[in-house]
């Protein structure tokens, strides 16, 4: 069995339910974005099924408040290296900053960064 060399960026993190149509409204143009750098795949999905005895949940992990959702997500690219360079691309690529900017003001903060858990993994199947 041939190795893929593939690598992955998984995200896990909380949204207010409230506010959920306008985040996913902002992730399809993010998927986008990291797509036109370089990722194969961008998915996202909300949690449904987030417990399960003797394990540690995602809502622990985030410390999710009552009112919010989990959002899960992982981004594909063919190697590390593309990956390294998507990110830094991203970064500085200023479509972020006007599609991310509303989502974080403080008065009204949507996405918090300091919430999510985040890790790039190598491929192991």
């Amino acid at each position: 069995m041939k190795k893929m060399s593939n690598y992955i960026d998984g995200f896990v993190f909380p949204i207010p339910r409230i506010h959920m149509e306008e985040y996913r409204v902002v992730a399809i143009e993010v998927a986008g974005i990291w797509k036109e750098h370089g990722a194969i795949i961008y998915v996202e999905f909300v949690g449904d099924d987030l417990f399960l005895e003797g394990t540690r949940s995602f809502v622990d992990i985030v410390n999710a408040k009552e009112n919010e959702v989990i959002i899960f997500g992982w981004v594909m690219f063919p190697s590390q290296v593309i990956r390294d360079s998507a990110n830094s691309a991203v970064a500085s690529d200023p479509r972020m900053t006007e599609l991310v900017a509303p989502l974080t003001q403080s008065e009204r903060l949507i996405f918090d960064a300091s919430r999510m858990a985040y890790g790039g993994f190598k491929s192991l199947l």
